[in-house]
């Protein structure tokens, strides 16, 4: 029997008054692949990382995360329950360091966060948390610096080290490559190619090499809807596809 998808999006609707941003979308993300979401300009894809990760609420759908009925819950109760998020702009303190913005992520988690008789160096858990964050991307010399020092690509990096301090099943990626040269891009496909053995990840980006080197599954969106889905290779032959998305010089959205 196979396994349950981690993440079950069924015919998932977002309406602004006339407008239906997103319109009946279904797909799954699987825990040890990452399924990457695609389309241009205007297809809706970030309001359906946000309606995920329950920044906004589905006007009709339903969402499943591991066969548990999650639509309509609030960020911060999806997030308690598995699923982590970053942004397309970078969302660090940039006035504390790698660490203490690891360490804040971590200390979410706690039962309760807004302890004020402790320090929260006095948190050990936490602070390990946070320390396997910034090794797991490659952050841990980084630590003590502030965020404001970091460059662009590590300041994504750490936006998804601080995603890992929560203990994340699934992680909703929206454009982690924006704005990074060549280098910086390669080194976030290979940390991208990491995490993917222990997480479900649902990653939505305009970079196409970066997406058909990573992308186990792609659904293509356009004005809403789906227009196809599947596997890589069948996704870069089909015709409507090119036509609507991969022919175009300059993707974005």
């Amino acid at each position: 029997m196979a396994e349950a998808a981690a993440l079950s999006v069924e015919g998932l609707v977002r309406n602004f008054g006339g407008l239906a941003a997103v319109g009946g979308v279904s797909l799954e993300a699987r825990t040890g692949m990452l399924h990457a979401v695609i389309g241009p300009n205007g297809a809706g894809k970030t309001t359906l990382i946000n309606l995920l990760s329950g920044d906004l609420p589905p006007s009709a759908g339903k969402i499943s995360l591991y066969g548990t009925d999650i639509t309509g819950l609030p960020s911060y109760r999806v997030s308690q329950l598995g699923v982590g998020r970053s942004y397309q702009k970078t969302n660090v303190f940039l006035g504390f360091t790698a660490f203490e913005n690891c360490r804040l992520a971590a200390q979410s988690r706690l039962p309760s966060s807004m302890r004020f008789v402790r320090r929260a160096l006095a948190y050990a858990d936490v602070n390990r948390a946070a320390e396997r964050s910034l090794a797991a991307t490659g952050l841990e010399a980084r630590s003590g610096e502030l965020a404001s020092a970091l460059s662009h690509g590590e300041q994504r990096q750490l936006e998804i080290a601080m995603t890992l301090a929560t203990s994340p099943r699934v992680l909703l990626l929206d454009e982690p490559l924006a704005g990074m040269g060549a280098e910086e891009s390669s080194s976030m496909v290979e940390l991208l190619k990491t995490l993917r053995s222990g997480h479900a990840m649902l990653l939505v980006e305009h970079d196409m090499d970066a997406v058909f080197a990573l992308a186990d599954r792609l659904t293509v969106m356009v004005n809403g809807q789906v227009l196809a889905s599947g596997a890589p290779a069948e996704i870069r032959a089909n015709p409507a596809v090119q036509e609507a998305y991969l022919g175009e010089d300059e993707p974005g959205g």
